[in-house]
């Protein structure tokens, strides 16, 4: 770790405080006297911290298929580590730069643009042995601790420096930092960290089925991207020494780890990768772009067709998208995303039936999709049957209470279907949501003239209106 703190002070005076420091730790060495040390209680509250504060700022992707896919890799990687004192947390960073990092508590952190690099799952579970192997080996404990820095705000400017300091504007939104102000403290893993995380994340990966290959190739595959980028990706920033660590990492291979594993075991991982890419901030033309390429080189990608035919729907190209979903069906006629997303062109052009049958097969396969829950609840409304809507709502709302669009449709249908208590009650949870205090009073207030006092439902209004008022 590189700490540096800029000062106004006196030269004389930095001098003095760089003398003391020095005795300071000359008399710690020669008579073991402890400083306080940053304890795992802390590495939690940090953890903790650091991954609300990047919720809050909504650098964190919410897409429920990737999420679930990058936590089974997580598991499967964990339930072949060493007995880690943190439950563990895997994210997705939005944002497309290369980088994938680990703080302290068991949090971990993979960017899009990492996700949507590698090449097989092999690789990914890579990327993730050697960030699990960091928090395991508690490397940033171990650089605090050296640091004496201890003030959980001054560590999560630390982090937010060196992780997320492609961007001003992202360090600021999660630590109340300014980028000047970060950038006079940074964070470098070691060559011996990274080492380490290399060896432990190698027995790791091996241990849990996969070949061990895939962590030199990933290398290979940032050091091509390198020469052919104007920037130098993230994780060669993050994580130094890459061309020495290629080279253990080959040695490692030819004699110790000589079995190959797997690619892929959980599977679906380009999948995951087209979805990255419909909801990251690449323009539509360019995927279409992209997904045209890909089916230039193999007309059969099923998962290529499935990126095309969505993003020819948001382009308003209608009918090229029905005929590629079409077409993606005929290769996979019971693929739950290629059908609910074809129900979802259908109901947004009006043709309800359609619609409806598309997404009552998806549901039939995949039973707790939230947008095939949504909309075959909308296309229920629009098409009057307002007793399956609800239905299809109330099962939404049990997954997806916090989702503003959720609570919005519910207080919808329930107004359609003559339950106006349950309609201002749901709408008082939107507006709550959005913020929107006021909104949220007037509905919660309205509900509650629709429910006896002591009536569960006048309870949950009446603590949602007392957590207005604080």
């Amino acid at each position: 770790m590189e700490i540096t703190v800029h000062s106004n002070r006196p030269q004389k005076n930095l001098s003095i405080l760089l003398l003391t420091l020095l005795i300071f730790y000359i008399v710690d060495s020669l008579l073991g006297i402890a400083w306080a040390s940053f304890t795992l209680d802390d590495e939690k509250k940090l953890g903790k911290e650091f991954y609300e504060k990047l919720e809050k700022a909504n650098a964190l992707s919410k897409n429920e298929r990737a999420n679930t896919f990058l936590g089974l890799l997580g598991e499967r990687i964990l339930s072949h580590s060493d007995k880690a004192p943190f439950e563990f947390k895997f994210s997705i960073i939005r944002s497309s730069a290369i980088n994938a990092f680990a703080t302290p508590g068991g949090y971990v952190y993979i960017n899009q643009g990492l996700i949507n690099l590698v090449e097989n799952e092999a690789q990914l579970a890579g990327v993730l042995a050697h960030e699990i192997a960091h928090v395991n080996g508690r490397h940033i404990a171990e650089i605090v601790d050296r640091s004496k820095v201890i003030n959980i705000s001054a560590l999560a400017a630390i982090l937010a420096g060196a992780f997320l300091g492609g961007s001003g504007d992202a360090v600021a939104a999660v630590t109340g930092f300014t980028m000047a102000t970060a950038a006079t403290l940074t964070l470098k893993y070691s060559r011996e960290h990274e080492e380490a995380a290399d060896r432990t994340g190698m027995s790791y990966l091996v241990g849990a089925g996969y070949n061990g290959d895939a962590m030199l190739d990933f290398l290979k595959i940032m050091r091509r991207y390198e020469f052919y980028s104007n920037t130098i990706p993230s994780y060669f920033l993050t994580h130094p020494g890459t061309d020495e660590r290629t080279r253990y990492i080959d040695a490692l291979l030819q004699t110790t780890y000589t079995r190959k594993g797997a690619e892929s075991v959980i599977g679906k991982l380009k999948r995951v990768q087209t979805i990255l890419l419909l909801n990251g901030k690449t323009s539509d033309s360019a995927n279409l772009q992209r997904f045209q390429n890909s089916l230039k080189a193999n007309p059969d990608d099923l998962d290529a067709l499935y990126g095309l035919a969505v993003t020819q729907d948001r382009l308003g190209m209608l009918s090229e998208s029905l005929d590629t979903f079409r077409g993606a069906l005929r290769l996979a006629p019971e693929d739950a995303d290629i059908l609910r997303d074809l129900g979802i062109v259908y109901y947004k052009n009006g043709q309800f039936n359609d619609a409806s049958a598309y997404l009552s097969r998806a549901l039939g396969i995949d039973k707790d999709d939230a947008d095939t829950l949504l909309f075959l609840g909308r296309t229920s409304e629009a098409m009057g049957d307002m007793a399956k809507a609800l239905s299809l709502y109330k099962k939404l709302e049990e997954k997806h209470l916090d989702d503003p669009e959720v609570l919005y449709n519910l207080a919808m249908a329930y107004g359609k279907a003559n339950q106006p208590g349950d309609s201002h009650y749901y709408f008082g949870l939107y507006f709550k949501k959005k913020e929107k205090a006021e909104s949220a009073l007037f509905h919660f207030k309205a509900a509650m003239k629709h429910f006896p006092p002591d009536a569960d439902r006048s309870k949950e209004i009446a603590k949602a209106i007392e957590s207005l008022k604080r």
